[in-house]
């Protein structure tokens, strides 16, 4: 069998399973910072989990599938772990910065959710002034010729 096909479903093996274990890790322990970020709606936070996963596994998955294709061969041993270092690393980058895109992304809804409920409504009128009163606005008489 030539190294290049080995160098393949080598690369496909790991990529698939760390794309599983990090999508479902992500998912686990997610699900309760989305329960937070949503207001303690946990059935959103599931929904949105799920959501969040489906959209994990095809950007990923089709990157990895995309990735596949070595344009040089591989030669002998050497060849094959670089080619498999190169590839894995990069699909663990690319792991790693959607994961911190969605966190960044979910951080900044909590935070704006925080402002919100940390707001204090306004103070309601203390008394009511009748037109015509000292002091009471009124409005600005109309210009000449309007």
């Amino acid at each position: 069998m030539d190294l290049t096909v080995v160098a393949y479903v080598i690369y496909l093996l790991i990529s698939v399973a760390l794309t599983i274990w990090v999508a479902r890790t992500l998912s686990h322990n997610g699900r309760v910072f989305l329960a937070d970020v949503l207001h303690g709606n946990e059935k959103l936070a599931d929904a949105v989990n799920h959501l969040l996963v489906v959209g994990f596994y095809l950007v990923n998955l089709g990157f990895i599938a995309l990735y596949l294709r070595n344009a040089d061969g591989v030669a002998d041993a050497r060849g094959l772990f670089e080619a498999l270092s190169v590839k894995v690393g990069v699909v663990l980058l690319v792991l790693g910065v959607l994961h911190l895109g969605n966190v960044w992304v979910l951080s900044r809804i909590r935070r704006r959710s925080a402002l919100e409920r940390e707001q204090t409504p306004p103070v309601p009128p203390q008394g009511w002034t009748p037109p015509g009163a000292p002091g009471a606005w009124t409005a600005p008489a109309p210009a000449p010729g309007q």
